[in-house]
């Protein structure tokens, strides 16, 4: 890809190294990376499982694991500018679950996270939180976004909770598709504050063009 021709794909990025295509980010219980072929299987029986379907509020997929390999193989190959999905990895490599941020508004520059983890024997330990805290560490040094939010149901209270000690808070609750949410959010000078460093560029350059 030309030098130039990133900023009009991903103008709100800093760094072109940022597209989504070539990120490996650690944490302290997970590592974040781009998704690869070999995550479709896996992915495939997250989305038909009907329990990680009503904690997502939505419905299990019907469509066969060769129909889906298809449509994940199109997302690597044209993946979409106002989106970034990442696997979600133990240290060790196992691929526990994914995230996500997308609907990238550039002029707002705001985005909407999501995240699933798909093993339910690494729940209530830790890796969510730290997933969470992985990407916004990432979103909030390597690209423009001034505010994260994301959806979750009024009645998981334990996602609420992780995602409170991320640093995320309530915004407001809304009825959506017939599902009650609590929209959470937060904002690069809170996260800021929380983790005690600024997320100014230094030697990226100039802020792109249709971000301000």
């Amino acid at each position: 890809m030309r030098k130039d021709s990133w900023k009009k794909l991903w103008p709100f990025l800093k760094d072109p190294a940022t597209d989504g295509r070539n990120i490996l980010l650690e944490g302290e219980k997970v590592v974040l990376r781009s998704k690869r072929m070999d995550d479709a299987e896996a992915d495939y029986q997250w989305r038909v499982d009907p329990e990680l379907a009503r904690l997502d509020a939505t419905r299990p997929i019907t469509i066969t694991l060769r129909e889906y390999m298809r449509y994940h193989r199109d997302d690597l190959q044209f993946p979409s500018p106002r989106s970034v999905r990442l696997a979600i990895d133990t240290p060790q490599g196992r691929h526990i679950g994914n995230c996500m941020y997308y609907d990238i508004d550039t002029e707002s520059r705001r985005a909407e996270l999501g995240i699933m983890i798909g093993e339910p024997e690494y729940w209530n330990g830790g890796y969510g939180t730290d997933a969470v805290r992985t990407m916004l560490r990432h979103i909030f040094t390597t690209t423009w976004l001034q505010l994260v939010y994301l959806h979750t149901l009024t009645s998981n209270e334990r996602a609420q909770r992780a995602f409170v000690k991320a640093g995320f808070e309530p915004d407001r609750e809304l009825r959506k598709d017939g599902y009650d949410f609590l929209r959470m959010q937060i904002t690069r000078e809170r996260w800021e504050e929380l983790e005690g460093a600024s997320s100014e560029p230094s030697s990226v350059g100039s802020q792109p063009a249709g971000t301000a």
